[in-house]
């Protein structure tokens, strides 16, 4: 893996694989390593991912002050790669919790966003998040699955911050579309990617200034994929349609029974519609 500095000192790594022009992805998690992005549903055929380690997780470096894990702290970071890279203007994706640092990123430097995609992406950044509702409307939709009532069950336990690690377990195939081998495996990496610790900090108190962002990512000019799962609860399809309607020049997908991590549920469902929306942001 690659690595470069950011401005406060700390050791970022990343890895490049695929062919073309580069994009930038950010992990979601939060705070959880790329690995599980993989080659994300074989769009590194078609682009040179570059798959960033947010500080404190795979191969990048702990950084001495925690405190710097809060997601608007990481801006400065993505805007140190983007110097290491020599771009000009980045595309950028982001996965789910990265959807604020991608946000916070836009707003922070629109001019130098080229393109935006946010993949089952929140939007905090913005004021717009999912509700346990949501969770719960969204889990209704898998009443037929074979394991959905002790999932049901588990996800309240998980609502009320009382689930044990097998419930949480029970829980999982609710961010699938498809609860198959492939999802299981993937599902199986979770516990030794992520960063606890980080994760708990990356949205505490000031980590989100919604007016501010709305006001300064109005400036961007960028074309910008929301790119939602039918079946997911965060976010259901209507907020990513809430968080399109704020940017400019975006557009929504859904995915038909897509979950969570929708390029694993229908990869070629997924590459084709981001090569086309990139495609048609070159024009």
């Amino acid at each position: 893996m690659a690595t470069f500095t950011a401005p406060d000192g700390t050791v970022l790594a990343y890895r490049t694989t695929g062919t073309g022009d580069p994009l930038v992805c950010l992990p979601g998690g939060p705070m959880r390593a790329s690995a599980y992005l993989g080659d994300l549903g074989g769009l590194a055929a078609h682009r040179s991912l570059v798959l960033l380690d947010l500080r404190g997780t795979g191969a990048s470096a702990v950084p001495q002050d925690p405190a710097s894990y809060r997601c608007d702290r990481q801006v400065p970071d993505v805007e140190a790669l983007r110097v290491h890279l020599g771009l000009e203007r980045l595309d950028l994706l982001a996965h789910s919790a990265a959807g604020d640092l991608a946000l916070g990123y836009a707003a922070a430097y629109p001019e130098r966003v080229s393109s935006l995609i946010l993949v089952a992406a929140r939007g905090r950044v913005l004021g717009i998040d999912f509700t346990p509702d949501h969770r719960r409307e969204a889990a209704a939709l898998r009443a037929g699955e074979p394991w959905y009532p002790a999932a049901a069950n588990a996800l309240e336990k998980a609502l009320a911050g009382t689930a044990t690690d097998a419930e949480w377990d029970a829980v999982t195939p609710l961010f699938y579309g498809r609860w198959d081998a492939a999802a299981r495996a993937h599902s199986a990496a979770e516990v030794e990617q992520s960063n606890e610790e980080a994760g708990e900090r990356y949205a505490t108190h000031g980590a989100f200034d919604p007016p501010a962002a709305r006001a300064a990512i109005s400036a961007m000019s960028a074309p910008v994929l929301l790119y939602a799962g039918e079946l997911d609860g965060g976010p259901r399809p209507r907020v990513a349609a809430q968080i399109a309607a704020l940017l400019p020049a975006s557009r929504l997908v859904v995915q038909p029974g897509g979950g969570h991590f929708p390029w694993l549920d229908d990869p070629e469902h997924f590459t084709a519609a981001v090569t086309a929306f990139l495609a048609d942001a070159r024009r």
